[in-house]
């Protein structure tokens, strides 16, 4: 059995998994909740132009002039994320109170009371829902469906000037897209936790692409969720070990299939290319 001690099985060939009948499983639930309250921060910190006025304060400078050119209320924005699962439904919920105008795009509808609740706009498509949005937030897995969703078409599709943040999975973006995107004002903004390859070599573009908000992997690693982590790899082995069914939000390949929140959040497939690129960048 591979377990991910954490959120994300896409590490592991889950193709190679189901043919040879590989248990595959994670610990769903236990950074959810420490990743959206990292995309909220990443969502205002890009809007209200923090980072650059943060540098004002540890240059020594008081330009205001220079903080506020590229700074705006998020409130009355329109805001989408791509997938409202357990991460993408905690964003809406945080974001709702600011004033925003919400968007999801899911193959899973929200219960109709949620919809009302939070006063969503299901999208069938993601070309439907980034015309709408200012900021695009990604909470989707990384399978071969979502493999370099967003790439040049993709984010020509958008708002001119809107912002990206992405805390599901590096590969999910065109690299090089992305950059170009915020050479040319395509993109006001991009910003997130996750990169191709990891730990990102010292070239990547997008340590230095103009107005990005990027952080190494961290979203989910607070200290709170590492003791998640731990609890919910100990009950997976403890059942494994003893026989027991392992819970179904733990599932991700069982008995050569997708099953539990893999069978809902996956697709079959292989996502783990890329691997001689990343030994290329460790030489």
């Amino acid at each position: 059995m591979a377990i991910t001690a954490g959120i994300g099985s896409d590490h592991v060939d889950l193709q190679a998994a189901i043919d040879r009948k590989v248990d595959v499983t994670e610990v769903t639930f236990c950074n959810s909740i420490s990743v959206a309250e990292h995309v909220s921060m990443m969502i205002l910190s890009l809007v209200r132009n923090y980072i650059p006025s943060y540098m004002q304060v540890v240059n020594g400078g008081w330009n205001i002039a220079d903080c506020v050119q590229r700074a705006y209320d998020v409130e009355g924005m329109h805001i989408g994320t791509v997938a409202a699962g357990r991460i993408g439904l905690a964003v809406l919920r945080r974001m709702h109170p600011f004033g925003c105008k919400l968007h999801y795009m899911d193959r899973h509808r929200l219960p109709a009371d949620v919809e009302a609740e939070l006063g969503l706009v299901h999208h069938e498509t993601v070309e439907s829902m980034i015309k709408e949005c200012d900021v695009v937030t990604i909470n989707c897995p990384l399978h071969p469906e979502t493999e370099h969703l967003f790439d040049d078409e993709m984010i020509g599709k958008m708002k001119r000037g809107s912002y990206i943040v992405n805390t599901a999975r590096g590969k999910i973006c065109d690299r090089d897209a992305v950059a170009r995107a915020l050479e040319s004002g395509q993109l006001a903004g991009y910003a997130g936790d996750v990169w191709f390859p990891q730990p990102a070599p010292q070239s990547h573009p997008w340590r230095s692409m103009p107005n990005h908000a990027m952080t190494p992997h961290t979203s989910g690693t607070t200290l709170s969720a590492q003791a998640r982590y731990a609890a919910g790899v100990r009950e997976i082995l403890e059942c494994h070990f003893d026989g027991k069914p392992i819970r179904s939000e733990y599932q991700i390949v069982m008995d050569g299939k997708l099953a539990g929140t893999g069978a809902h959040s996956y697709s079959e497939g292989n996502a783990t290319g890329g691997s001689a690129e990343a030994a290329e960048y460790k030489k």
